[in-house]
C-alpha cells in the first residue's frame, strides 16, 4: 500500500510554473535478487524562480534524483520533464541539445579546462555550440560574482573559490532555465564555500534563475527557499523557508531512525 509520502508531489509552489518535475521516478541498478532500487517512484516538482536544496543520508539517493532530473542518467521507470520538454522519451542526440540549450551544471570538481582562461571557460558551452553569446548578460553574469579581473587566468592561477565561481558563471552563460549543482561547495573552503552560496542565492533573487543543489551541508541547504529531503529512495519530507537547526534536526532523525 502506497504511504501519503509516496502519494504527496513534494516541492510543489503555491502557485506558478514549474521548472522540472518528475512522476513516479524509479531507477534500479542491477536485476533480480541483486537488484538496487536508487529512486522508488518519487513525485516531485521543482518551481521556476526558486532555490531548492536536495538532501538526506548517503545511499539516499539524492545525486541520482539531480542526475535524473537533469538528464544525466536514464530512468528505469517514470516520465521527467524540464519546463514543457517530456526527456525521458528523447534520443541521446535530442537529450544532449535539451541539455545544452536548457540547463546548467556546476559540479564540486569545477570541470574547467586547465589550457583556457577563466573568460574562455565561461563561454565555452555556447562556443562548442556556435552560438554567439549575450554579452549583456555575460558581463552581468561576471560582475556579480566579481571576475572581471580573473578573466585572463587560467584555473591553475585561480584560488579553489575563484575556480569555483567561474564554474557558476558558465553554468549561468547561456541564461538556462535551470541550474542543478551537486555539492558546489564540497572541495571548498568555508570562506569559499559562502562566497558560491551567496552567488547562487543572488542567482536566484537578482537574476531569476532556478536554482537545484544536491548538499550534505544543513547551512548550505538554509540558503534555499525550500529543502526536500531523501530516504531509501523516496522523498520523504520537505521544509520550506528552511533554517540550518531544523534542517540539522531533520537529518539527525534520520540517523536515529537507521540505529534503531
Amino acid at each position: 500500500m502506497s504511504t501519503p509520502a509516496q502519494e504527496q508531489v513534494f516541492g510543489r509552489a503555491p502557485s506558478g510554473p514549474t521548472a522540472a518535475r518528475a512522476e513516479g521516478l524509479t531507477k534500479a541498478y542491477g536485476s533480480g535478487e541483486t537488484q538496487v532500487l536508487a529512486l522508488d517512484s518519487v513525485d516531485a516538482e521543482i518551481a521556476r524562480g526558486r532555490f531548492t536544496a536536495i538532501m538526506g543520508p548517503s545511499g539516499s539517493g539524492k545525486s541520482t534524483l539531480m542526475h535524473c532530473l537533469a538528464g544525466l542518467d536514464n530512468v528505469t521507470r517514470g516520465q521527467v520533464w524540464i519546463g514543457e520538454h517530456e526527456i525521458t522519451s528523447l534520443n541521446e542526440r535530442e537529450l544532449t541539445r535539451l541539455r545544452r540549450d536548457k540547463v546548467g551544471f556546476v559540479f564540486q570538481s569545477f570541470n574547467l579546462l586547465p589550457t583556457l582562461t577563466a573568460g574562455e571557460n565561461i563561454t565555452l558551452p555556447m562556443d562548442i555550440a556556435g552560438r554567439k553569446p549575450d554579452q549583456e548578460w555575460v558581463d552581468t553574469v561576471i560582475d556579480t560574482l566579481g571576475l572581471r579581473d580573473r578573466l585572463r587566468h587560467r584555473p591553475a592561477q585561480l584560488s579553489g573559490g575563484q575556480q569555483q565561481r567561474v564554474a557558476c558563471a558558465r553554468a549561468l552563460a547561456s541564461r538556462p532555465e535551470l541550474i542543478f549543482a551537486d555539492e558546489p561547495t564540497g572541495n571548498l573552503d568555508s570562506r569559499s564555500g559562502e562566497e558560491v552560496l551567496a552567488f547562487l542565492r543572488r542567482a536566484v533573487d537578482e537574476l531569476h534563475q532556478t536554482v537545484v543543489m544536491v548538499t550534505h551541508d544543513p547551512g548550505a541547504a538554509a540558503r534555499a527557499d525550500l529543502v526536500l529531503f531523501l530516504a531509501d529512495g523516496r522523498i520523504v519530507d520537505e521544509m520550506p523557508n528552511p533554517t540550518a537547526e531544523a534542517v540539522l534536526d531533520r537529518m539527525k532523525r534520520f540517523d536515529r531512525i537507521r540505529e534503531t
